[in-house]
């Protein structure tokens, strides 16, 4: 027995090391930060509005797992896990790195409006007693922090669905790592500190619509182009969704956990909260009633995927005007993102670009649509933080947004594409075509997604068998 356990670690490679090193290292030097009391509540902030906050966090976190659904389902089946997975494990990794360095990078002290000292907020020196954040100083910077956390983590696992069913687990982890640190961090800090470039240039983003939506869309179409098509795509296969009440589940709690993304970032119990609130569950119903009827004009018949999807772009469009937008603009903002993105989803599936589940048709070119519309419906009347648009007689705002679009979308996709192409020369990104042909579920997690069937290998083979409908894999007689 002693004589496998050295056999084992003598076959475990640094790469397999390393991760687990790395972790128990931050372990141990998070020992050595000094403890500090937490914020003390005299009168200081509004309970109303911490309660309504720490809902609306735990609500964007609901998102993530949504997402997971939403991605799982309409992959083959035999990468359901694998994908689920690498949207869920950034709850794990954006967790840790953001109370290292995560926080400091986005809302630190600014350097020159590009990033956050990292010496700011390290190892969340600060947070827990800190003074508030300047734009919500009737809640809790911790809580403030634990808000913002949650977008950080949903942003990388927006782009799992582009590279799904061909990307390693590990290099995807590592992704995960320096999109975060290279891509959300300085958009994030440009976008909504109040000494980032873009927010001095006035450009106006209420929840993430270049900070989530389009920084994962580009990095989405980057990785598509790296990480090339799939067998599948090159012979022109068509394949089936693994679990379309998966989809309908995800949509559902994407949907409620909406209300905490976009209501939440109001960051109090007000009037904008509400306005956001109805703005957001008016354009996805708008943009899923849309996408299903244009569909009909098409020829098709109507479908779960159809709505569904639609109602998601109809999300990531408000996202950015959810706060600026008044109630009826949000009908035909949901509506023209969908059309938009039905259509580019058609001609994206015309061309060599395999996206795999259309993150930068409905993410990328959504967010773009959202900001755009922000520029032309954003209204005073609706939050007088915020400016008039274009169709409030102000072309200067909307050329701002343009502006903003445009830097984003550059830089995003830009580094993005670096961080891909690094990757895959020291640690390669693509599974092998053996791999790809059994099932990432299989050979990158040894699990297996089966409805009614349990994968066993036999002798070197797999083989189906009747039982449940996720489970280990077994080895017989190997």
């Amino acid at each position: 027995m002693f004589a496998e356990n050295i056999q084992m670690v003598k076959k475990i490679t640094l790469g397999q090391a390393l991760p687990f090193v790395l972790l128990m290292l931050v372990a141990v030097l998070a020992l050595f930060v000094p403890s500090i009391t937490a914020f003390d509540d005299k009168g200081t902030y509004s309970n109303a509005d911490i309660t309504w906050i720490l809902v609306a966090t735990a609500l964007v976190f609901l998102m993530t797992p949504g997402l997971a659904f939403f991605y799982g389902g309409m992959v083959h089946r035999k990468n359901v896990l694998s994908t689920m997975i690498k949207s869920f494990v950034a709850t794990g990794v954006v967790s840790v790195l953001w109370v290292i360095v995560g926080f400091s990078l986005c809302f630190g002290e600014s350097i020159g409006g590009i990033i956050g000292n990292p010496a700011t907020h390290l190892f969340f020196k600060g947070v827990a007693s800190g003074t508030p954040w300047a734009g919500a100083p009737t809640i809790p910077l911790l809580l403030f922090s634990l808000f913002q956390l949650m977008f950080a983590i949903i942003t990388p696992s927006l782009v799992v669905g582009a590279v799904a069913e061909r990307i390693r687990f590990a290099s995807y982890t590592l992704f995960i790592v320096l999109f975060a640190l290279l891509v959300y961090a300085p958009i994030a800090h440009w976008t909504w500190h109040p000494d980032g470039f873009l927010f001095k240039m006035g450009v106006l983003d209420f929840a993430g619509g270049t900070v989530v939506h389009i920084s994962a869309g580009c990095a989405a179409l980057a990785g598509a182009i790296v990480l090339k098509r799939r067998k599948v795509h090159i012979d022109h296969q068509e394949i089936p969704p693994a679990n379309i009440p998966y989809v309908l589940i995800g949509t559902g709690l994407l949907w409620f956990g909406w209300f905490g993304f976009n209501a939440g970032s109001a960051l109090g119990a007000n009037s904008l909260s509400v306005s956001a609130f109805a703005t957001t569950n008016t354009a996805a119903a708008s943009a899923g009633l849309a996408w299903m009827f244009f569909d009909l004009l098409r020829g098709k018949k109507p479908s779960v995927l159809g709505f569904c999807i639609g109602a998601v772009v109809g999300l990531v469009a408000i996202t950015p005007a959810a706060g600026f937008v008044a109630i009826p603009q949000s009908i035909f903002i949901g509506a023209v993102a969908s059309l938009i993105s039905n259509v580019a989803v058609y001609y994206k599936s015309k061309s060599i670009l395999d996206d795999t589940l259309d993150v930068f048709p409905c993410h990328g070119i959504g967010g773009m649509v959202g900001m755009l519309m922000t520029g032309i419906f954003a209204t005073t009347t609706v939050n007088g933080a915020g400016s008039d648009g274009l169709f409030y007689g102000n072309p200067v705002f909307f050329f701002t947004q343009v502006k903003g679009l445009l830097i984003v979308v550059a830089y995003s996709f830009i580094v993005s594409y670096g961080i891909f192409k690094v990757i895959n020369l020291v640690l390669p990104m693509r599974v092998s075509t053996e791999e790809e042909e059994l099932g990432l579920d299989a050979s990158q997690h040894n699990e297996k997604y089966m409805q009614g069937t349990l994968l066993v290998k036999s002798n070197g083979i797999y083989h189906e068998r009747e039982r449940g409908t996720a489970e280990l894999l077994t080895t017989e007689n190997s």
